[in-house]
Order: C-alpha cells, then sequence, then structure tokens
C-alpha cells in the first residue's frame, strides 16, 4: 500500500525518485482520457494519464483531486479514486513511483488548463498513443479489462466529474 510522500526528497540506492500518481479516468463508452505533455516539459509530446507529482505529506488520491483540478478544472472527491496499480520504472537518472488509480466518469469535454492538449481515446488505441514507459503496462492491463463485454473492473464508482468554472 502506497501512503502519503514524506518530508523530504526521495531516495533509493542513492537515485531520486520522484513520486506521481496517475488517473484512468475512463467514460461510458469505455474511452480512456489522455493528457499531451506540453512543449519545454519532460517528455514534451507524449500522452500520458493525467495527474502529476504527490507533494509532500500528501496522499495518492489527494494528489490526483488537486491535480485534475489545477490541470482540468475537474472537481472530485478524493475517497471516489480506486487503487488500480503501482508502477515502479527506472529511467536512468530518476526512479519512478507511480501509483495509478481507477475511476469511472461520465463523458465531458476537457478543458486542459496548463497548455496541453487532452482527449478522449478508445481502449483499443492506447497502444497507437506514443507514451512513456512507466505507463506502458498499465495500458496494456487496462486496454484488456476494458475489452471485455460487461465487465466492471474492480472498484469503478459511478461518480458525476464537474468542471469548475475559472474566476477571471
Amino acid at each position: 500500500q502506497v501512503r502519503g510522500a514524506p518530508p523530504g526528497p526521495l531516495r533509493e540506492g542513492g537515485a531520486r525518485v520522484v513520486y506521481v500518481a496517475a488517473a484512468m479516468l475512463v467514460d461510458d463508452r469505455r474511452r480512456v482520457l489522455l493528457a499531451r505533455r506540453p512543449p519545454g516539459k519532460a517528455m514534451a509530446g507524449l500522452w500520458e494519464f493525467p495527474g502529476g507529482k504527490v507533494e509532500a505529506g500528501e496522499r495518492p488520491r489527494g494528489a490526483l483531486a488537486r491535480e485534475l483540478r489545477e490541470e482540468l478544472g475537474l472537481r472530485i472527491p478524493p475517497s471516489v479514486f480506486a487503487p488500480w496499480d503501482v508502477v515502479h520504472h527506472d529511467y536512468g537518472d530518476f526512479r519512478l513511483l507511480m501509483p495509478s488509480m481507477l475511476l469511472r466518469v461520465p463523458a465531458f469535454a476537457p478543458r486542459p488548463r496548463e497548455g496541453q492538449e487532452a482527449r478522449w481515446v478508445e481502449a483499443a488505441r492506447l497502444g497507437d498513443c506514443p507514451m512513456p514507459a512507466a505507463d506502458r503496462p498499465l495500458v496494456r492491463r487496462l486496454a484488456r479489462a476494458l475489452a471485455r463485454p460487461r465487465l466492471q473492473p474492480s472498484g469503478f464508482q459511478p461518480v458525476m466529474a464537474t468542471t469548475e468554472k475559472r474566476h477571471a
């Protein structure tokens, strides 16, 4: 079980560990929401599950709720995210620790707020999107799970994702 981030930087065997949380938002048509990393960021142009860094003292579900609010204007209570998997990936210059959470949501038009692109992708087409290496095992598992007829992967919670209006 993954707990909250420690108060200081994570290190494992001398390597820096980056602690991020990812949300696999699945709509009623079994499409998955992906976001494209904007220019100027590491791995720019690659598609990924929305989410971001887990801040010191924060838990993965809280980080996802915060990140989705900041990046997409979504208000989703942390308690409705269902744990799906935890990815450990060594990128060479850092190690990634990424708990992923699954959530079924009604379809909505994504409205990115931080310059990134976001779109719904059919589960069978997830493998066509260039993605960071750490996301690929999640893609394969999720695509297989969503391909099964009448399957509601354990942990799916029907919940209404609402967009937050930006105040000028």
